[in-house]
């Protein structure tokens, strides 16, 4: 996860402006009267690739379910589609933050119990995706065939590397996709139409999965701490509380073409 820093005629990105806070998520009643997904018993899963645009997108998006599938002894698949070296917006090496990314990365699935993951880095450019789609797509089909099930990051998600990560999981996942929203969570308020809330699912995490999960989101020190330079670090507190849950939410992809979210 990185922040957007792109301002259109309207003004401020969604995703720069003040955010949504948790407390209002918590507050609307239909969150937590979701239907609950058969994920959730895992039962019959025995393998899931994991798509994530940048490192700590899988986390925070899925990390609890991550945690509930390494438990259950499935057979895990991180693709890693950049190394997220672009999150200080030019105020450190790229290479070396690569690095420290991919290093916090190793520790997250350490601490959700998925050490066993196998970790595959395709080191596409950090915040050029949407122009490397096609090229994108080609490398996810063999990577996620013969899985039961990918998790990517949700095409309406108003990040371009995000959407752009869902769109070429979604052109080469022959099976069940699933897709994870992480920056919505931020623009996006209770009952919002822009969000398919109709077709989400309810991923209940367990005691243990969530405190693995918040285990796991505090090995990104990177995004945690201050990027000096007047940016301040990407995961603020109030983003991180919309992460903490005792629950995930989930996009299954419906046959047809994705709905345009305006």
């Amino acid at each position: 996860m990185r922040g957007h820093s792109v301002s259109g005629a309207a003004g401020r990105h969604p995703i720069d402006a003040p955010g949504t806070d948790e407390k209002r998520w918590a507050a609307w009643p239909w969150l937590s009267t979701l239907p609950g997904s058969g994920l959730a018993g895992l039962a019959g899963l025995k393998s899931a690739v994991v798509v994530a645009a940048h490192p700590d997108d899988e986390v925070l998006g899925a990390g609890g379910l991550i945690s509930l599938l390494a438990a259950s002894r499935a057979r895990l698949r991180l693709v890693a589609v950049t190394d997220g070296e672009r999150s200080h917006r030019g105020h450190a090496s790229p290479a070396s933050l690569a690095r420290r990314r991919t290093a916090e990365t190793a520790a997250a699935l350490r601490a959700l119990g998925a050490r066993a993951a196998e970790v595959i880095r395709l080191r596409l450019p950090d915040s050029g995706l949407a122009g490397r789609e096609a090229d994108l797509t080609t490398a996810l089909a063999p990577l996620i065939r013969g899985f039961d099930l990918c998790l990517a990051p949700w095409v309406g998600d108003l990040h371009p590397d995000h959407e752009a990560a869902g769109r070429a999981a979604l052109q080469a996942a022959p099976g069940t996709l699933y897709f994870y929203p992480v920056w919505m969570w931020h623009w996006a308020s209770p009952a919002d139409p822009r969000v398919p809330w109709d077709r989400a699912l309810r991923i209940p995490l367990p005691p243990r999965a969530v405190a693995r999960k918040r285990a796991a989101i505090t090995c990104f020190a990177s995004q945690l701490t201050d990027r000096g330079h007047g940016l301040g670090p990407v995961l603020t507190p109030g983003v991180i509380a919309h992460f903490t849950r005792a629950m995930e939410v989930l996009f299954p992809v419906i046959p047809g073409p994705e709905p345009a979210r305006g």
